[in-house]
């Protein structure tokens, strides 16, 4: 059943809305709640087939649901429709705004409304894009002030990579933050690219979604084997940023193990042909994040590396 669980009036007779389809089983409720949450930035599309995988199946097989699956498919519904990354025409990042309150601007109103939704479920799946530059392995993205909670049910989830962060790299002002520091359970899933959908990304997170809802009782469907993921740990993860300005061509694949020294690709000045980088591994490792966009400058991402053998 699909409810509006925030709104707000907006110029011309017009609202924004953020719905919530709530799904609930046929089967013996074991009163357990999951929330898949995407589209917080307008321009983040991956979870929106997530969300309608997970929908359809669910919607076929409601007898074998035990239990509540709570799906919000666009939080910045504005952003999604203009394909904006921010709330349009406030240049705001809806991920800076959490917890929000009900005294404050018409955002802060939304995300308060949103936290209380979704607040007290067992385990809330906050999915997230790349931008339009790079490319995202399927990863889970967890404060290491909540590592030892959050890791055994990021395993569930099948993604290839889990990133332990540092709690100085943690901004307190965002969706999961809010919630896991009052109780309910979160999960950052990043993936692919910006303004695409891949879809081998997006059913092996759909495959890791049911496996988590069967690991918590509430699926008795089938499910797929889940891979093993690799977690970040004590391990360094090594930026490469471009030293020059031109076109970026990339010589080596997507999550591939590469040694110290090994040949990433070129950075090339289209106007004269010239090389005006030769971009190497600072270190052994493999590659989970890489740039997709070709124009890069000075200080542009290239790659992210895990170090380390893995």
């Amino acid at each position: 059943m699909t409810t509006v669980i925030a709104s707000a009036g907006l110029a011309v007779n017009e609202r924004i809305e953020i719905r919530r389809n709530r799904i609930t089983g046929e089967g013996e409720n074991n009163g357990k709640r999951v929330c898949i949450v995407t589209g917080t930035h307008g321009d983040e599309l991956e979870g929106q087939y997530v969300c309608a995988e997970i929908a359809r199946v669910l919607s076929e097989n409601l007898s074998k649901l035990n239990g509540v699956v709570d799906i919000y498919p666009a939080l910045n519904p504005l952003g999604v429709d203009s394909i904006t990354r921010g709330i349009p025409l406030f240049d705001l990042d809806m991920n800076r705004i959490f917890p929000g309150t009900s005294e404050g601007t018409m955002a802060e109103c939304l995300a308060a409304d949103i936290i209380k939704d979704i607040s007290g479920a067992d385990i809330c799946i906050d999915i997230h894009s790349s931008n339009i530059y790079l490319k995202e392995i399927p990863q889970i993205r967890i404060n290491e002030l909540s590592a030892d909670e959050l890791l055994p049910y990021a395993k569930m989830l099948g993604c290839d990579f889990i990133w332990i962060h540092s709690s100085a790299t943690v901004l307190e002002s965002t969706l999961a933050y809010s919630l896991n520091t009052t109780g309910t359970k979160t999960l950052v899933v990043e993936m692919g690219v910006g303004m695409r959908i891949t879809r081998e990304y997006c059913r092996q997170l759909t495959a890791g979604i049911f496996n988590l809802l069967k690991e918590l009782g509430m699926w008795s469907g089938k499910t797929e084997p889940v891979r093993e993921p690799i977690v970040s740990g004590e391990r360094a993860v090594e930026f490469v940023n471009s030293g020059a300005d031109g076109i970026f061509v990339p010589c080596v694949e997507h999550w591939v193990d590469i040694e110290k020294g090994d040949h990433i690709g070129d950075v090339i000045d289209p106007a004269t042909g010239r090389l005006e980088e030769y971009v190497t591994a600072p270190c052994s490792g493999r590659i989970f994040t890489l740039r997709e966009f070709p124009i890069v400058y000075g200080g542009s991402l290239i790659a992210r590396i895990l170090g380390g053998d893995v």
